[in-house]
Parts: structure tokens; sequence; C-alpha cells
């Protein structure tokens, strides 16, 4: 296994303010409070003063831990994390290179996230033992994630294998637990990333068995229009927000004449996205981009599809004076733009139009948001809190993560499972991973 190896390319001006939800105290942790209270009392949000904050606790921690100190963000973080754990010299890539960096460093033996917890999982289930992972918030989790949690989908699942026994093979999206993951092994599937999806359902189909492809709906979809499948032969499970999941024997019966089984969730970033949208913005000579999370009528009608990954070289590598309408996450837009002007890039947001504008029926589009409000719990209070918290060796038992823990994002319970069943999910979630390692090398 090896992850993308780049820098994010973004320059720090000592004028640029910083984009930062200010949370109520009540949201940290008791251990954070001291630091989100100075955070808070500073008189700016530049750079400038923000490092300089930063510093006194982000360097001594440094300092103690040397090499063996590894930091690591997500695109989609906001608050500026991607600069901050960028500046610090961490690295900042997707889901699934983050995923793969404590594997590749051996000789990282703290390894501090700042993202939401599913990848700090998947960072930890493929960690040497010697390793320790910690998310600089526990509360950080994934809507997606959240609506396919074990006791959710396992109800489904026993029904599903209970009918179709070994001719049911799990697609687990890297946006799941451990869990989930694990699930996916032990049914002969793998894991998949919005960059490789339609390798691995190419796979799967191979194998003539029924795919349940976990959780992402509108991903699924997007890659069987881009296999040319048969969209009649996908099944839709009902949403699980409406409740717990019980197939009744007719919709057992449409399922055995489906090809693939789609979770009904989704990403609520990402389901704003239409058409309409992209055609506006495409009427006006600007090249749209669309992230496949997004529904089909929006990711068929732009001129390209893919991953955070993508989307950003597509920034990096513009030509000067393009002029790129993203459909993404917010935060990662925002900070794109940032690039692209280094450039001479134009990058908007495909969701950001006019008060005016309006779709095909003559309707007002939709709003926007500003973001992923959970990965954006990850603020500079926690990234100093955690640090400076850990080099005193007092860090909140909370904030570590192993492979298999399950957490209530809202109350912080969390469920771990004993060191036998760790090491069962760990053997079947890692063997769902090097499926599909496998599987995009030989692709």
């Amino acid at each position: 296994m090896s992850s993308p190896q780049f820098s994010t390319g973004l320059l720090l001006r000592p004028d640029l303010p910083m984009c930062q939800t200010e949370f109520p105290l009540d949201w940290y942790q008791e251990e954070f409070k001291p630091y989100a209270e100075e955070f808070q009392a500073l008189p700016d949000r530049l750079p400038g003063t923000v490092f300089k904050w930063l510093d006194s606790y982000v360097t001594p921690a440094l300092d103690h831990f040397g090499d063996s100190l590894l930091l690591l963000a997500h695109f989609y973080m906001g608050g500026e994390i991607v600069k901050l754990v960028e500046r610090y010299g961490g690295s900042v890539s997707d889901s699934y290179a983050l995923s793969l960096k404590a594997r590749e460093a051996p000789e990282k033996k703290v390894i501090v996230e700042s993202a939401v917890h599913f990848m700090a999982e998947s960072i930890a289930l493929l960690a040497h033992d010697d390793q320790d992972v910690w998310i600089t918030n526990p509360k950080a989790g994934c809507t997606m994630e959240m609506l396919a949690k074990d006791y959710m989908v396992l109800p489904v699942f026993d029904q599903l294998e209970e009918r179709f026994g070994d001719d049911l093979l799990v697609i687990s999206y890297m946006n799941t637990s451990g869990r989930i993951k694990a699930i996916a092994g032990r049914t002969g599937g793998a894991v998949c990333t919005s960059s490789n999806a339609h390798l691995v359902v190419k796979w799967a189909r191979k194998k003539g068995k029924k795919i349940l492809f976990v959780p992402d709906q509108h991903l699924g979809r997007n890659t069987a229009a881009k296999l040319g499948m048969d969209l009649n032969k996908l099944h839709l499970l009902p949403d699980p927000q409406s409740g717990a999941i019980h197939l009744d024997s007719r919709e057992m019966d449409r399922i055995a004449d489906s090809e693939m089984i789609l979770w009904g969730s989704s990403c609520g970033v990402h389901t704003i996205f239409s058409g309409d949208m992209v055609r506006w913005w495409q009427e006006r000579g600007w090249t749209t981009l669309i992230h496949p999370e997004s529904p089909l009528d929006a990711v068929t009608a732009a001129d390209g599809a893919g991953s955070t990954d993508f989307l950003w070289k597509a920034v990096q590598n513009a030509k000067p004076g393009s002029k790129l309408a993203i459909g993404t996450e917010g935060h990662f837009v925002r900070n794109a733009a940032e690039l692209g002007k280094q450039n001479n890039v134009e990058v908007v947001h495909i969701a950001d139009l006019p008060h005016d504008a309006v779709d095909s029926k003559g309707k007002p589009f939709a709003s926007a948001g500003c973001g992923c409000a959970t990965m954006s719990r990850n603020d500079p209070p926690h990234l100093a809190g955690i640090l400076d918290l850990l080099r005193k060796g007092e860090a909140p038992e909370i904030n570590k993560v192993y492979a298999g823990d399950s957490i209530d994002e809202i109350t912080m319970r969390r469920e771990r499972l004993a060191a036998s069943e760790r090491e069962e999910l760990i053997q079947y979630a890692r063997l769902s991973m090097e499926r599909m390692i496998e599987i995009v090398n030989a692709g």
C-alpha cells in the first residue's frame, strides 16, 4: 500500500483572516476548555496572532516528541486546520491516503488526526502495534457514517445473508466504521473510495454475486452509471433516518431481481447539487467539476467528477485564466479558491449562485451551506490542547482511537471491543482494504 505524497500548495499570507466557527465552551471537553478560552480571547483571527498562540503549545510538543510525532488532516477541514497542520510539518490528504500514513511511517509512534472519527479509525486499523492514534475531537463525525452504524446495518445484512447466503458480497465505502469494513471482508468483499469505486464494483460483478453497497446511495448509483449497468437493477433500501429497517417478503422479492443493493443514506453536503446548478455555470463559460457523492443528474451534467484528490489536483494543474466551478464541501472549495488565485485560476462553489438565479423550472436554487459542520469541530484549541496534553501525559483517554471503536458523536459514549474481538475485526477489515489495493493495482 502506498499513498500519494504532495503538498497542498497553499500559501499563508499574514493578512489572511481565518474562517473559524466559535463554539460555545460547553462544546469542549473539560480538559480543552482552558485552550478554547485563550483562543476566544485573542484580539483577531489573523495567522500572525493565531500562530504565535499556537506556537506556545505546538512547538514544545514538536520538540518533545521529535520525529515520532505525525500530524494529519483531511482536505475538508475548516478553520484553516489544513494550513496549520501543514505548517507544523504534518500531512494533508484524502481519507484513503490518510488511512495509510501510519503504516507507511513506522517510526511515527504518536499520530494526531484532525478530521472525523472513521478516518482516525481507518488509520488505527492499519497502524503498527506500537503506534497510538489520537483524534483532536471525538465529536467530529461523518453524517454518512453516522447513518450506517453497525447496529443499523447488521439487522438488514442478517436478513440478506439469510436469503442469499454466500451469494451476497458487501462493498464498504471508505466512509464507514471498521465494523462495517469487517463485514465486507467477511463476505469476500472490499472497501472502495470515490476514486476507485468503479474498479471495485466491476470486480465484484465478475464474481456474479449480489452486491450490497454501503453506505452512499449516490456514489453507488453514479458508479453503476459509469459502468453502464442497468439502473433499474439497483434496489434502494429505505432511508435509515426513518427508523429501524426490516425487509418484508415483497421487498425481498424485488431485491432478488436486483444486481446491486444501495444503502439508503447520503452525504448532506453533496445532496444539494443538481444538474441545473451545473448547467448554470457551464452556460457562463465555467468548467464544472463535482464529487461523485452528488446526485446522478449533477454528476452526469458535470465536465468531470472525482475524489477530493482529483478535484484538488485539477486546481493545481489548471492553466492560468481557467474558471472552475467545483461541487463539494465548502471549506475545500474556499481553500481551492485561494490556491487558484496563486496561478490566476478562478474557483467558485457550484451552489454559490446569485440570489436571482433560478433552475429550469423557474425556482430559486437551494442554499449552499458552508461545509461539513462535523469536520469543523476540529479547531485550533483542539489542536493546541491535544498536543499540549499529550506532551504532559494528560491526554483524555476518550481521544485515543482503536480499531473497532464505536462512538456516539453527540454524547461521546464509546463502545470499545475486547482485545480478542478487535483482533478478529482487524483481520477482516484489513482484508477488505487489501482486496481494494489488489483490485486497483490489477486495474
